[in-house]
């Protein structure tokens, strides 16, 4: 079991993940100020995340890499990859 935790990662950072896992932010959605779109080809649905508040929740970070079907092991490989 890991004992990394997936709370208090900056946003800066987690958007550097974003990108790396070949996400890209969708400019012309009309997602509400404050808010930002990520989403790839072959995604049934875009991802958001709360852009003013940083770092960024722990309950968003988990909504994300099951959106991305990533377990917590492979999200801090992936991670320290950057």
């Amino acid at each position: 079991m890991s004992t990394k935790k997936l709370s208090n990662i900056p946003l800066k950072d987690f958007r550097n993940f974003l990108s790396n896992q070949g996400l890209n932010i969708i400019k012309n959605s009309k997602g509400r100020g404050g808010h930002e779109k990520w989403s790839k080809p072959g995604m049934e649905r875009p991802i958001t995340i709360q852009t003013h508040i940083d770092p960024v929740p722990e309950f968003i970070v988990k909504q994300i890499l099951r959106h991305l079907n990533m377990d917590r092991n492979k999200f801090f490989e992936e991670f320290n990859k950057l």
